[in-house]
């Protein structure tokens, strides 16, 4: 009897071991890439393993036998999924001319194949038609959609609207940001052309009572607003500065140089964000800053049909400006990443720590001669590009530009209608095991 228990003892250790050797623990392994997070101060060639949908082990050798499937990521870029924290999404609505309505767009046809995986609109809807951005935007898109709500009720609808004091109410303002709070990640103010200070003390006031930063798109550069006294009395620590390579608002002195008083509220914390938008970036005044080392916290496009087809282009075209601009790899991918996650109050974002959310892009940095434009069209040349070759959302592939996660078409039955990869099939998580004959 003994001998008998000892005897099921041992077969039953070997079938726990043949079990646990028959099933993997991670989902997907990403295998041999530099993964840069900035997060967590890591810029070397490291292992990125997922299950469910979150970052499972960070190493640098974890072993392919462990992943139902693997990626060769060598010689490329892993990062955490890209955030573009200033662009224009509340598309659908039909409006003409309108940043909610025709001028904005749909986020995941411009979004995922560049590796970003998290936007933040920029003011287009306000508290009035908040719930309509959400329903036909936010809860539809595979990118995930943050917003900033327009001081103004009826959001950013052009000048008749935009320029409306009556309409810019704090308390209806406080209430939608405290329904959607963690959506709603701060209040913006944009494109006004009157004398007045109120669309930015309402942003503020509205701000200090949800806890939200402000983000200031200025409008018409009035001498009875002046840019240092926005900066320096009244934005707050934390709030955003948009298009700060503009030129456009006195960021830059006759003598060519950054205006002081920019140096001053960055030292106060201020945020200077890029927002490079069809009329918002210029070389002429973003080489001198650079060159001074009034760098940005955050890279962004302010992404909209205009500036799409411009200069802008893309998330990926702009960090590639400041790759040529002379900013490391490193800066890039810190100030598209992690800076605009915590800015935004966001900490679950923007790395890849373990237990994180699986968003990640897989970008290849090609070098060779390239050519970048500002919203005049002046071309500065540049010797790197960065291109995406797949994104990740929640540890899924949704952008694939070489099949670099697919298998090869010879290696599948003859008959195939699935690849048998249960990422994208639907299938049982097994991986073909019959060749092509």
């Amino acid at each position: 009897m003994k001998l008998a228990d000892n005897w099921m003892g041992v077969m039953g250790l070997l079938l726990l071991g043949c079990a646990a050797f028959a099933q993997p623990r991670y989902d997907l392994l990403l295998k041999g890439g530099q993964l840069i997070d900035p997060k967590n101060g890591i810029s070397e060639v490291r292992d990125v393993a997922v299950t469910g949908g979150a970052v499972a082990l960070v190493a640098r050798d974890i072993d392919p036998a462990l992943a139902w499937k693997v990626v060769d990521v060598a010689g490329l870029l892993v990062v955490p999924g890209i955030i573009d924290q200033h662009v224009h999404v509340y598309a659908g609505t039909g409006e003409k001319s309108s940043y909610a309505g025709d001028n904005s767009l749909y986020p995941d046809g411009y979004t995922l194949r560049v590796g970003v995986t998290t936007v933040v609109d920029a003011g287009c809807a306000g508290w009035r038609n908040f719930e309509d951005f959400k329903q036909r935007i936010i809860d539809r898109s595979k990118t995930r959609v943050l917003a900033y709500l327009n001081i103004v009720g009826h959001g950013m609808r052009g000048a008749a609207f935009e320029d409306n004091l009556a309409d810019m109410e704090v308390g209806p303002a406080v209430e939608m940001a405290r329904r959607y709070k963690g959506l709603i990640v701060g209040i913006k103010t944009a494109h006004f052309n009157g004398p007045e200070w109120a669309p930015v003390e309402n942003s503020v006031e509205a701000g200090r009572q949800t806890g939200l930063p402000v983000m200031v798109d200025f409008g018409a550069n009035r001498p009875e607003r002046p840019l240092r006294a926005l900066l320096l009395e009244k934005l707050r620590p934390g709030d955003f500065y948009a298009h700060m390579y503009s030129g456009l608002r006195g960021e830059q002195t006759e003598e060519g140089k950054v205006n002081p008083a920019m140096w001053e509220a960055r030292k106060r914390g201020v945020i200077f964000e890029v927002g490079h938008g069809g009329g918002s970036f210029f070389w002429k005044i973003a080489v001198p800053a650079v060159r001074e080392g009034f760098w940005p916290d955050v890279i962004s496009t302010d992404l909209h049909i205009g500036s799409m087809n411009s200069g802008m282009k893309d998330q990926l075209n702009v960090m590639s400006k400041f790759l040529s601009l002379g900013l490391s790899l490193e800066e890039v991918i810190r100030a598209s990443t992690w800076n605009p996650a915590r800015l935004v109050q966001h900490p679950e974002l923007g790395h890849l720590t373990e237990g994180a959310t699986a968003d990640i892009a897989v970008l290849r940095l090609e070098k060779g001669s390239f050519g970048y434009t500002d919203s005049y069209g002046a071309r500065m040349k540049g010797d790197k590009k960065l291109v995406c070759e797949a994104t990740f959302r929640a540890g899924k592939v949704v952008y694939d530009l070489n099949g670099l996660t697919r298998p090869d078409w010879e290696q599948l039955p003859r008959n195939y209608r699935q690849t048998g990869d249960p990422r994208w099939d639907g299938l049982s998580p097994k991986p073909p095991d019959r060749p092509r004959k």
